[in-house]
């Protein structure tokens, strides 16, 4: 293949191709006012939970096998002893809390790059790094892949040529592609001896924060969803985008595009409490009574912090009303106990439900998958 097929550049889309409405689409979600109506205490628990799949996916690419519900018995053990496969997930959680609290003001440049290889690599043997946060020094293949990387001697100007690319100040109406010529991109040119797809797609998330998906107003954002629910798409795709051609580029940023539209599209919904309500947390409520892990109850004190999304212990007097306060507190210590309620602030009276770490977090994962929010299908 000639080097100039490879040159990095951006790749305008004809007159009345599919990119063009997935790039209308996708702008006009991010520009979209959110008021969502889902407590504050509530969303920061499901936009955890997407973390966790999200890391879970990432890994999955990669060929690590642990479950949805592998990993959700885990967080409820909360087990200090962790294999590598967990110890990987963990990591890539990490490096997405890491992007959200510094990506604001920290630019997207070299150190950024190799700080996320570091923490998606950290503590790892077989999917661990010789150089963590440096590039390689060494020529290197991909496993199942016609291409090969360009030699290790060139990393250094293709990953500053690739971030300038990623800093320029194009038009607005070109940031969708290139994010996704970025991501491949950087597959293309494999900077890391290792941990490469699981820098680049933290690499996605970041920069789509950059461009305007503020996920500390009440949004979620799941990339890794587009990559995950097909590996071999994804992998086909990214061999099309290989060829250099701008069919071949255009078709990977469709098939990108495409896949954001879906997931942003879908997760939006988890903004509206009705949806959050009536979809996920009350048969997420019942399936825990059906397993015989609460009471009734214990059920309907539930069911009413769902409703409420946070109450005290006065509103149930309503649907206890022959029973005395102290009663109702013995109740809602209990539930605070089993860690299915928890305080809107450190010894506030006021509770909302709490699912991270718990059994509640495995009904919410399995309510999820049947909403179809989760990539790996029948998981849980």
């Amino acid at each position: 293949m000639k080097e100039k097929e490879n040159e990095l550049r951006i790749v305008d889309p004809s007159f009345g191709s599919r990119v063009l409405d997935l790039i209308m689409d996708i702008n006009y979600l991010r520009r979209r006012q959110l008021g969502g109506s889902t407590h504050p205490e509530i969303f920061f628990q499901i936009k955890h939970i997407f973390h966790i799949l999200e890391s879970i996916g990432s890994a999955r690419i990669e060929g690590n096998h642990t479950t949805i519900a592998e990993y959700v018995e885990r967080e409820i053990e909360d087990s200090e002893n962790e294999d590598e496969a967990i110890t990987e997930i963990k990591n890539n959680e990490a490096a997405l809390s890491f992007i959200e609290e510094v990506i604001e003001t920290t630019p997207i440049n070299r150190a950024f790059v190799c700080e996320l290889h570091k923490l998606v690599v950290k503590d790892l043997h077989r999917e661990g790094s010789q150089t963590p946060g440096q590039y390689r020094n060494t020529n290197i293949v991909i496993n199942h892949s016609k291409h090969t990387p360009p030699d290790f001697l060139r990393v250094n100007e293709l990953m500053d040529e690739l971030i300038a690319f990623i800093n320029k100040p194009d038009p607005e109406k070109y940031d969708l592609i290139k994010v996704a010529i970025a991501h491949h991109r950087f597959t293309w040119i494999h900077p890391f001896d290792n941990g490469n797809g699981r820098t680049v797609r933290l690499l996605t998330y970041a920069m789509m924060i950059k461009m305007g998906f503020k996920v500390d107003n009440g949004r979620i954002l799941n990339p890794t969803a587009v990559f995950c629910s097909d590996r071999d798409a994804y992998y086909d795709a990214l061999q099309r985008a290989d060829e250099g051609t701008d069919e071949g580029i255009l078709a990977w940023v469709e098939y990108v595009l495409s896949g954001l539209n879906d997931e942003i599209s879908k997760i939006d919904n988890l903004l509206e409490f009705d949806f959050v309500k009536s979809k996920i947390l009350l048969p997420a409520l019942k399936g825990l009574k059906e397993r015989k892990i609460i009471t009734t109850e214990e059920l309907k004190i539930l069911n009413k912090a769902a409703e409420k999304q946070e109450f005290k212990t006065s509103d149930l007097n309503e649907i206890f009303p022959d029973q005395n306060s102290v009663y109702l507190s013995r109740a809602v210590k209990r539930l605070r106990d089993l860690k299915f309620l928890k305080p809107i602030e450190e010894n506030s009276r006021t509770y909302v439900l709490s699912f991270l770490k718990n059994y509640l977090m495995r009904e919410i994962m399995i309510c999820l998958d049947r909403e179809g929010f989760l990539p790996m299908k029948n998981e849980v």
